[in-house]
């Protein structure tokens, strides 16, 4: 059966994704042109498109023929690179990538995270009691915004007193819920972390512990000290990614809850467990929505040529919901098994924060099966305006609490 063209809007513009529900255009990507060259506009020149599973871990899996060091983010890559690249963890590859890799892996492991993971629990347990206390909340401004930031700063070590600077800072850099933000307010703000993160690495250059900061400030990167840019860059992209994907999810995660009361009903029951509901909702929600890279040699990829220095972008957006490996994808199933899904990437480049990120969303997840009985979506919500990040920015909730909550609840 030959299926009948459909239109592809432009994948830059982020009015796309406000204004359209994407999910047929995916499919009709999928099915048809999988490999697809998107043309140039305003803002840059072309790119290929890569839309199937399959082909994604493709890309992802072949550091020698695709690279990130040119940009992974379709914004900087369309503007010639990200400023970061090669000094940035996540713009980095070969030998200094793994060794750098390596080294912050030590501070995210599950053995140093207990202390971490335990006090995640308890911010949980009290911000859902004072939200069932009040009767709801703007879920993603009072729980789901403050517990990613929260934590990065517990594992960053950053001083308590300076704290709501830094939330709000970053807070600020990260906004994304306006199509015509202020006058550089988020340029600012970011200049404003990196200079904090400035001052807090020559502090522990002079004293240093046992977090990210100080392990990249001591250690050696194949065979030279990193030097204070280097730190920043890695300190400013730890904070951004440690709350963009677990913030989200949280978001998400609670927004399907209100339109589908049968899983919901299914997490609370203990008909499936925490673990599996987790991995769901990170499948479901795909809050980053692509990844790039830049081919380094000409490479065939499904029946498309793709020739050195082209542009191609990679969408777990589509992939995530892919009918080869997704059976009935569309629906939202927190029993799903197998769930391979690229929410926190593959390969090389796999998410760092993996395993911090999972204890969160699961430490969530718990707290609103424990703490909340019911929950329903107050008023609409506003999703975030960006060609990048998937989600909402505002999710009015009304919460009624479970009686029994703080007797099950485990610290």
């Amino acid at each position: 059966m030959v299926l009948p063209q459909i239109a592809i809007p432009n994948l830059v513009d982020p009015r796309t994704y406000a204004d359209h529900d994407m999910t047929e255009v995916w499919r009709r990507l999928r099915s048809t042109d999988p490999v697809h060259r998107h043309p140039a506009t305003p803002q840059g020149p072309e790119f290929w498109v890569v839309s199937r599973y399959e082909d994604v871990v493709r890309v992802l899996r072949d550091d020698g023929d695709f690279t990130s060091e040119d940009g992974n983010v379709l914004t900087t890559m369309l503007l010639g690179g990200d400023t970061g690249a090669r000094r940035m963890l996540a713009v980095t590859d070969g030998p200094h990538h793994t060794e750098l890799r390596k080294l912050l892996l030590k501070a995210f492991a599950p053995r140093a995270l207990a202390d971490v993971a335990v006090r995640v629990r308890r911010l949980i347990r009290r911000l859902l009691e004072e939200s069932v206390e009040r009767g709801g909340c703007d879920f993603a401004r009072d729980v789901a915004s403050v517990i990613p930031l929260e934590t990065i700063c517990d594992l960053l070590d950053v001083p308590v007193a300076d704290r709501p600077e830094v939330l709000r800072l970053t807070k600020s850099a990260l906004a994304s819920d306006y199509e015509t933000p202020g006058a550089d307010v988020d340029r600012i703000a970011r200049g404003e972390i990196l200079l904090y993160f400035s001052d807090l690495v020559t502090e522990r250059r002079k004293r240093p512990g046992t977090d990210p900061i100080s392990l990249m400030a001591t250690a050696e990167v194949g065979g030279r000290r990193l030097d204070d840019e280097d730190i920043i860059l890695n300190c400013y992209s730890l904070i951004m990614g440690g709350d963009e994907t677990s913030r989200l999810s949280m978001i998400g995660a609670v927004e399907a809850f209100a339109a589908h009361p049968g899983q919901w009903a299914a997490l609370r029951n203990g008909d499936v467990t925490v673990e599996s509901a987790g991995e769901e909702i990170l499948r479901w929600t795909t809050p980053t929505m692509h990844f790039g890279r830049t081919a380094r040699a000409d490479v065939r990829l499904g029946d498309r040529s793709i020739a050195a220095g082209d542009l191609v972008t990679l969408w777990f957006t589509s992939a995530n919901r892919d009918e080869t490996v997704f059976p009935d994808p569309d629906r939202f199933d927190l029993g799903r098994s197998p769930n391979k899904h690229l929410s926190l990437g593959y390969g090389r480049h796999f998410c760092l924060g993996a395993y911090l990120g999972r204890v969160e969303i699961n430490a969530m997840l718990d707290g609103l099966r424990t703490f909340v009985q019911d929950i329903e979506q107050a008023g609409p919500g506003r999703r975030i305006f960006s060609n990048f990040l998937s989600g909402m920015s505002s999710l009015p909730v009304r919460l009624k609490g479970d009686p029994a909550g703080p007797s099950n609840w485990k610290e």
